[in-house]
């Protein structure tokens, strides 16, 4: 069995981005980018979002609940930045499916579509990609995609992650059970 250290301070950079995780002086920019998305472009973009509830305070709540799940090893969240003016381009996370003898996890990731097409989600990705292999210490990590969802399925392709299969009647959302795409890397 592996052990993985607890490690809460990891960071990746880019030629472009930092990846970390989010911190108490990210309030005001982590709440201005999400204030100016766009509306919504497809299904599953969720566009614009209602802010109000995000006080500072909940900032900081959130802040600590990351810290929390780190230290248990549940999930590692991390805000995403341009380096050359810090602005919060958007987050992504690992979900631990299974440690012991599988090392196995799960990524999930959005830029703020006022950033699409810029290759922001490729860079990050990648960026992340790095953390979960060198510092978490993941063998495998899957992205659950929705079958319909085109910029997913091409930014997981573009990450060198392969297609493995379909499961069906996988997630509940949108009032019914859906079928996911199931797209996988292991750490080299």
């Amino acid at each position: 069995m592996i052990k993985k250290e607890k490690t809460i301070d990891c960071i990746s950079e880019t030629e472009r981005l930092v990846i970390r995780p989010l911190k108490n002086d990210d309030y005001h920019n982590w709440l201005n980018e999400f204030n100016n998305r766009f509306p919504s472009q497809h299904r599953h973009d969720i566009g614009k979002i209602d802010m109000s509830e995000c006080t500072e305070e909940w900032f900081h709540n959130l802040v600590k609940k990351h810290k929390v799940l780190a230290l248990s090893d549940t999930a590692n969240v991390f805000g995403i930045f341009r380096k050359n003016d810090g602005i919060h381009l958007g987050m992504v996370d690992f979900s631990t499916l299974e440690r012991n003898n599988f090392q196995w996890g799960r990524i999930g990731y959005t830029i703020h579509n006022q950033y699409w097409r810029k290759g922001y989600g490729k860079e990050a990705v990648t960026g992340a990609l790095n953390i979960a292999f060198k510092d978490l210490q993941f063998h495998r990590i899957e992205a659950h995609i929705n079958v319909d969802n085109a910029p997913s399925i091409n930014l997981a392709e573009s990450v060198g992650m392969e297609f493995e299969c379909v499961r069906k009647g996988f997630i509940y959302e949108y009032e019914e059970w859906t079928d996911h795409l199931v797209y996988y890397i292991n750490s080299k």
